[in-house]
């Protein structure tokens, strides 16, 4: 969790506003929800604008959280009860033009400014954060290479770069309950799944290097159909900064920048939501923890209840929700927190799609085949997302593996224990000495590595694996149960090595033991599967913003049922 500068409230405020107290308040917020729920259907909905709009400027942070965690809950019990009714049970008027959904009223919530995360040698980490899950499994699973079975065959490949494309298919991941209705968008769906069923062979695309992908064939053609059939609808619900206020520096950007480019979209994006596949949920995780999270507490529940009351309010505004139980909505989260913020809602947890960067599975909430693996990139500079890219010819590598960086979680302290200052080889720092960085800053120690390490911090994902691609250093990932990003698609083994935790003392055998040979492939895939790794301000074709949306609706695909 970013850092929390200190809070300006007195002794005598904090120790009032406790998280006893701040939870009791939520309580009473709900005890006068289903008060509310209870009025006529007909009353003025200025009955319940009030708890809407909070207290005024000025007020504590713990104020505005029980606000705010009420407001959605006095939408929904307000809203008219049409969530049920088919989509032809709109209106006449609905039918005849788009549909463009009006603004919940605004939530007075005055964010702080977001902390500098930058540290002096150049790294970007996860500054401590209180524990807020519960105890890990004592024998985590390893990282699994392939993906969950669903109804299309698995995009593999070998080393060699051939593909299986006779490979059979295998039960498809199934929903809990079929749609309450079908419709136009459904019967795409399914054309496009048994389209990219028998996805023609594709051979020697200049803009698609094979052995990066699992099944470059199927890939293709499923992206050739995002492109040419897929929209999106977005809400318009939710007032900034927890909706619509996307964050573009440090290590949350991906979230940020995925919502600044779809919000802007005109390609996929619709105002007619009968025409959509996918519903676009635009809340950041970022934000929540940054305007919701009572510094001190030790809980996220207030985040969970605000997310709980969003989603209760919009199933019952709109019908699109409750026709698939949220199967075909999806948000992107790279908050450590955005997994567990969805546990109150049992649709949104199991049903809808979550890109997340904390892709852990030993959670039990990301669930694989379904949800999608979030890169987690940090940018220094929005304005020049591309600067700095790029590193050293392999000739001028001469460091073996390098990492700096704080040492929380469980996998760095053996990593230091083992490797740091122990071995000239093995550059393994817990912080870049500043004797060392008048030399070499910590960008500069990346681009001359061959190896890059990665290991998890107080989660399974690190911004580090993206650095080291775009610095064209071969990441080495340590992180047991995490799923890699665009894992659908992409074939890791191409351009990353990955290492069991229980393996570090090892490190270094298992990267002297790679020839030269094969670590030159390794590196020179790095440089290839770069593009599908950059922000671009306007998106072009393949790039992270187009890799993530592909990976949204591969999975929407797969869930479709074929007869």
């Amino acid at each position: 969790m970013p850092h929390h500068a200190t809070p300006l409230h007195p002794p005598a405020v904090r120790k009032f506003l406790s998280r006893p107290r701040v939870v009791a308040a939520c309580a009473a917020v709900a005890a006068l929800v289903l008060l509310l729920s209870a009025a006529p259907a007909a009353e003025d909905p200025s009955r319940w604008h009030s708890y809407l709009v909070g207290p005024l400027p000025g007020g504590t942070r713990e104020e505005t959280v029980v606000a705010v965690v009420g407001s959605f809950a006095g939408a929904a019990a307000a809203s008219p009860s049409a969530a049920g009714a088919p989509l032809s049970s709109l209106g006449e008027s609905n039918l005849s033009g788009e549909i463009e959904p009006t603004p919940a009223p605004s939530m007075v919530l005055v964010p702080a400014p977001s902390p500098a995360e930058n540290f002096d040698d150049g790294s970007m980490e996860e500054p401590e954060r209180p524990e807020i899950k519960g105890n890990p499994p004592k024998d985590p699973a390893p990282l699994l290479q392939e993906p969950i079975s669903t109804g299309l065959p698995t995009m593999s490949s070998d080393v060699n770069g051939e593909h299986d494309m006779d490979r059979k298919p295998v039960l498809p991941l199934r929903l809990e309950q079929a749609p309450l209705w079908s419709t136009a968008a459904d019967k795409e769906l399914i054309y496009a799944k048994k389209d990219i069923t028998n996805a023609p062979l594709t051979l020697d695309d200049p803009d698609l290097y094979a052995p990066l992908f699992r099944n470059v064939s199927m890939f293709k053609r499923s992206y050739e159909l995002m492109e040419r059939l897929l929209k999106v609808f977005i809400y318009h619900d939710g007032a900034k900064p927890i909706f619509h206020s996307p964050e573009l520096k440090g290590i949350y950007a991906s979230e940020g920048w995925f919502m600044k480019l779809m919000e802007a979209n005109q390609n996929f994006v619709v105002r007619d939501p009968n025409r959509a596949h996918l519903f676009y949920l635009p809340y950041s995780s970022r934000q929540l923890e940054h305007n919701l999270y009572v510094p001190g507490s030790n809980s996220i529940e207030p985040l969970s209840i605000f997310i709980k009351n969003y989603i209760d309010m919009i199933s019952a505004k709109y019908p699109y929700w409750n026709r698939t139980k949220g199967a075909d909505h999806f948000f992107v989260a790279c908050h450590d927190w955005g997994p567990y913020t969805t546990k109150l809602h049992d649709e949104l947890r199991k049903n809808t799609i979550k890109a997340l960067c904390n892709a852990d599975l030993s959670e039990g909430i990301f669930i694989r085949g379904k949800d999608v693996s979030l890169p987690e990139t940090f940018l220094r500079a929005p304005r020049r997302p591309l600067r700095d890219i790029g590193g050293r010819p392999v000739a001028q590598r001469t460091i073996l593996a390098f990492f700096a960086g704080q040492m929380h979680g469980r996998v760095r302290p053996v990593l230091l224990k083992c490797w740091g200052d122990k071995d000239a080889d093995m550059r393994i720092y817990s912080r870049l000495p500043h004797r060392i960085t008048r030399r070499r800053n910590y960008v500069q120690h990346m681009k001359s590595s061959k190896y890059c390490i990665c290991p998890m911090g107080y989660e399974v994902n690190s911004p580090r694996i993206v650095e080291a691609i775009y610095y064209e250093c071969v990441p080495v990932i340590i992180a047991d149960n995490f799923v890699l990003p665009f894992d659908d698609a992409l074939n890791w083994s191409a351009f990353s090595v990955v290492v069991p935790e229980r393996d570090v003392p090892k490190l270094k055998e298992i990267l002297l033991a790679i020839p030269k040979s094969q670590y030159i492939t390794l590196q020179s895939n790095v440089k290839r599967v770069q593009k599908h790794f950059l922000w671009h301000p306007n998106p072009i074709k393949y790039d992270i913003f187009h890799m993530i949306l592909h990976s949204v609706w591969f999975s929407r695909v797969n869930q479709m049922q074929i007869d």
